[in-house]
């Protein structure tokens, strides 16, 4: 079996935050995803949170400390740089752009037309993390 040709699965990338419940609210105001799912724990904070944007997802959880996978993550403020990057696809690039600058995204990298084919501008969230947003496709 060819397991990446025949999965129906897709890659989703998962971010931590410090403050989860914040994060989801961000995000689906700077570039518009949805709350697919959203658990609670006990107390009420964010335990896990699942944000589809079209046919793509993001998972969101709560920075925890003390655990063998918090051993091996660190949050772009505890290093002074992001290790990776989500790409978000849109159909419009301006409004998303007018949405996250709306929000409070730090813009890195402003909006351009690429070399490449697109267009696409890079910012960062209240949290540290870095976004690639363009019109490119790479499937189309």
């Amino acid at each position: 079996m060819n397991f990446a040709k025949d999965c129906k699965s897709t890659v989703i990338p998962a971010l931590n935050y410090k403050d989860p419940a914040a994060a989801v609210k961000w995000l689906c105001r700077a570039f518009g995803f949805k709350e697919h799912a959203v658990f609670a724990n006990p107390d009420g904070t964010v335990m896990h949170a699942q944000l589809s944007f079209g046919n793509g997802m993001v998972m969101i959880g709560p920075v925890v400390e003390g655990t063998p996978y918090s051993a091996m993550i660190r949050q772009p403020s505890d290093i002074g740089a992001e290790t990776q990057s989500p790409c978000l696809i849109v159909s419009d690039c301006d409004a998303v752009y007018g949405m996250a600058k709306a929000a409070g995204a730090e813009m890195l990298l402003d909006i351009e037309d690429k070399d490449y084919g697109g267009r696409a501008f890079t910012c960062r969230d209240p949290e540290g993390h870095i976004w690639n947003v363009g019109t490119y496709d790479p499937w189309a």
